[in-house]
């Protein structure tokens, strides 16, 4: 399974957008839970937002709530994370991942190369 993030890469001002895509090879299941977590230098990596393989039921972290938005595209296994009103200390490299088939949602076991997103005051 290989998962290819894309999207980042730039550098965005304080209050603008950026639209991550998370593009996932290999897979022969569908049922799985889609993650983006990301990562500054010193700090643990945290989870962001994630979605279930159905779509339906997603989660936030409280920082990101109302400016994230999490959604996927089966038809071309691809997810993605919408980031709106971005804020300085959004500043990280993004990281999707998945869990193995038959794992529990939350073990995530696939994980992409990272993109950094670089927000400017």
């Amino acid at each position: 399974v290989q998962l290819v993030e894309s999207g980042g890469g730039g550098l965005v001002q304080a209050g603008g957008s950026l639209r991550l895509s998370c593009t996932a090879s290999g897979r022969t299941d569908r049922t799985y839970t889609t993650g983006w977590f990301r990562q500054t230098l010193g700090k643990e990596r945290e989870i962001v937002a994630a979605v279930r393989w159905n779509g339906d039921t997603s989660w936030y972290t409280d920082s990101v709530k109302g400016r994230f938005t999490i959604s996927r595209d089966d038809a071309k296994n691809t997810v993605y994370l919408q980031m709106d009103n971005l804020k300085p200390e959004d500043t990280a490299v993004y990281y999707c991942a998945n869990p193995a088939a038959g794992r529990p949602f939350y073990e995530f076991d696939y994980w992409g190369q990272g993109t950094l997103v670089t927000v400017s005051s």
